[in-house]
């Protein structure tokens, strides 16, 4: 994986967070790690959607999950970790700012 501040790291992350499903899956997780049903609780996604989109995120370096026993709790991974009190993701290459409270079931991001 390319640098977090290269142009090609940048450019692929942006990409990644373009989908309003992923940044709805990101900002679930600014609150602290979740576990699946906790962000699908939050969102109303279907489970095998919400699974894809966590895979994007961890392919990406956007999320991390690490097993605790049986479960697989999802957090921010340093890529994207928490500026400014959590209204803001600092991606190394450029930050994200969020408006608002998250919104859920098909609110907008």
């Amino acid at each position: 994986m390319p640098s977090a501040s290269s142009s090609e790291f940048c450019a692929n992350v942006l990409k990644v967070l373009a989908d309003e499903t992923r940044l709805r899956v990101v900002r679930a997780l600014f609150s602290g790690p979740k576990h699946v049903g906790e962000i699908n609780q939050d969102l109303g996604l279907e489970q095998s959607l919400l699974s894809y989109h966590l895979r994007v995120l961890r392919e990406h370096g956007v999320v991390d999950a690490e097993r605790d026993g049986k479960a697989l709790p999802y957090r921010r991974a340093s890529a994207a970790r928490s500026r400014d009190g959590g209204g803001t993701i600092d991606l190394g290459c450029c930050c994200l700012r969020f408006d608002g409270s998250p919104k859920g079931k098909g609110g907008r991001p």
